[in-house]
């Protein structure tokens, strides 16, 4: 499992991130930028609040699917397109982020504020960096060479 690092001359983080996280060697997942947009292809309302939730469940998707979980995460990324839509992205982690990490060790994020997306109604996008456990990353390959001797 990660491990938070906060340097002794800094202060607390001004939200909800870690300063850095050290992450024991495994398989890195690198998810790609995931906007607030569901299965049906639109997008999850037209305020942040919305959209941002949407984002966070669409990376949790790609994390389970590569075998990872939200502790797994070692950095966040976002992206908004607005200023103003801050506060909403915000009240966005503090409704979802204590249940996904209890322990309040949460991934650094960095925060940008962009001209646009790739579709003009989207108002959010979250990238994400995971390191899949050690003894994950070695039960799959184990799996795939079983199933290529069966053939």
């Amino acid at each position: 499992m990660a491990r938070v690092i906060t340097p002794k001359s800094f202060g607390a983080p001004l939200g909800m991130y870690s300063h850095g996280m050290l992450a024991p060697g495994g398989e890195l997942l690198v998810v790609a930028g995931q906007v607030g947009v569901g299965r049906d292809g639109r997008a999850a309302g037209d305020d942040v609040v919305g959209q941002t939730k949407q984002a966070f469940e669409n990376v949790r998707a790609v994390l389970e699917a590569g075998g990872c979980r939200w502790r797994d995460v070692v950095r966040l990324q976002t992206f908004l397109v607005s200023a103003d839509d801050i506060p909403g992205f915000m009240k966005a982690r503090q409704e979802v982020f204590p249940g996904w990490f209890p322990d309040g060790a949460y991934p650094p994020n960095t925060l940008l504020v962009v001209s646009r997306l790739v579709r003009p109604e989207l108002r959010v996008e979250i990238e994400a960096m995971a390191v899949r456990p050690r003894a994950v990353a070695r039960r799959k390959p184990a799996a795939r060479r079983k199933s290529r001797r069966q053939r």
